[in-house]
Formats: structure tokens, C-alpha cells, sequence
């Protein structure tokens, strides 16, 4: 996969990119990430970005010309799914990773200041946030969407069950999680983790799953796919499904 993006400080990226799953990712050629600088597509002797907003207001709003001019440049070569990442956009979930992840390509558009001319967005395929606040620009908001790509793609990822099991991944948050030691300052692992019943286990955790998405996230519930044996035990816990 070839993800582009445009931005205003794109050396942000960089030390992400060079660690963890990014860095495997792009050293087994699953992912090709390409940084273009939109102050290279700037014109003028001072290669201005940015201007005063129209009607008043504070702060400074991104020139249409430089950011179009980028995104054209950028998609002539490639042709790649056209995203900008705003406030305004759809929310990101793990299913519109998933859908991102099977794209060929994607370019993603990062604003800055009080936001970019709105005559930007008739060059893109779609606006999307990360969530329900305000960013000083788009460059962190793009790391996070390629790194909920990158862990999806074959081979990127060591344990290849691991995606597949995180929180969101089904639809619920996931069970807690233990390691070594047995015991930590008075707070011992469940013994069903510990008894080798694998069948224990996975009830155990299902039920976990379900108890901690009842309790912190019970809007996940509406969509999850809930098995009878599910809803029992949701039950048990005082839930009352919508109908």
C-alpha cells in the first residue's frame, strides 16, 4: 500500500514512521509512505499558505491554491483515494480502517491554523476525524490513521491473530489482559487464566469483553454481532437491549 501525505510539517511524521510496526511495515514493502511539503506547491516571493478568513474571525485560514495544487500533482501520479483529515469529517472506526487498508493507495490532506479554504474540499473523496476535538494540525491525526492501517495489512504485525483480537476488532472492547507475575502487590491473576481450560478461558474471556463494553462503551452494543449465550449473560448484568 502507498499512503501520500500533505502537510505543512511533515518532519512530524518522521520518528513514527522509523519505530514499531511503521518501520517493519516499510521495510517489507507493505507500506510506502511519501511526505510531500505543501509550501513546495506554494507561489509568490514569501510562498505564502495561509491568509486572513473572509467575514473576520481569529487566527488564519490554508490557501485553496497551494493545497489544490498539491493534491493534483500527487494524484496525477498515483491516483489514490482523496482524504482530508477535519473536525467535520466522518468519525474513524476500525471498519473504516479496514475498508482503508484494502485501498491501493491514499493521500491524506492535513490542515493547519483555524482550518483550510472550504473550496479545498471539492478536490477530495472524503473528510475524516479521528474524534471529537481540535487539534493544532492534521500531521498527528494522519499518523494515526496510517497506523491503523499498517497493523492490518498481511505480515505487518508479528502475531497475525493480534489485530483480529484487539478492542473495536469485533465489535466490543477487549478482556483485560495479564502477564508475569502471578501476583502484584495483593492483585492475583484470575485462576481461570491460569487452569490450561482453554474452553474456561475463552468463556471467560467473551464474558469480560462483554462486561467491559457494557460498562464503558454500552453504544458499542447496538451494532455488535451478540450471540444468544451473549445477551444472557448481558442480561445478567442489568443490560436491557434496544429494540
Amino acid at each position: 500500500m502507498r499512503i501520500h501525505v500533505i502537510a505543512l510539517f511533515p518532519e512530524i511524521l518522521g520518528s513514527a514512521l522509523a519505530a514499531g510496526v511503521l518501520r517493519r511495515a516499510r521495510e517489507r514493502g507493505l507500506l510506502e509512505v511519501s511526505l510531500h511539503q505543501v509550501r513546495d506547491y506554494a507561489t509568490g516571493r514569501h510562498l505564502q499558505v495561509d491568509d486572513t478568513p473572509y467575514g473576520g474571525g481569529h487566527g488564519m485560514v490554508m490557501k485553496p491554491e497551494p493545497l489544490v495544487a498539491a493534491i493534483e500533482h500527487v494524484a496525477a501520479g498515483d491516483a489514490p483515494r482523496r482524504i482530508l483529515l477535519s473536525p467535520k469529517g466522518v468519525p474513524l472506526s476500525q471498519a473504516r480502517a479496514r475498508a482503508l487498508a484494502d485501498e491501493r493507495s491514499l493521500l491524506l490532506v492535513c490542515g493547519r491554523y483555524e482550518g483550510i479554504d472550504e473550496r479545498v474540499v471539492a478536490y477530495v473523496d472524503e473528510e475524516l476525524s479521528i474524534g471529537d476535538y481540535v487539534l493544532t494540525g492534521g500531521e498527528v491525526a494522519a499518523l494515526v490513521v496510517i497506523d491503523a492501517i499498517a497493523r492490518l495489512l498481511p505480515g505487518a504485525v508479528g502475531n497475525e491473530a493480534s489485530p483480529r483480537e484487539d478492542s473495536h476488532a469485533a465489535g466490543l472492547l477487549e478482556h483485560p489482559q495479564y502477564t508475569r507475575p502471578e501476583a502484584f502487590r495483593g492483585a492475583r491473576v484470575p485462576e481461570v487464566l491460569l487452569s490450561g481450560d482453554h474452553t474456561a478461558i475463552a468463556r471467560w474471556q467473551r464474558e469480560e469483553s462483554l462486561r467491559a463494553t457494557l460498562a464503558r462503551r454500552p453504544d458499542l452494543l447496538r451494532h455488535a454481532p451478540l450471540a444468544q449465550a451473549d445477551r444472557a449473560f448481558l442480561r445478567t448484568l442489568g443490560w436491557r437491549e434496544e429494540r
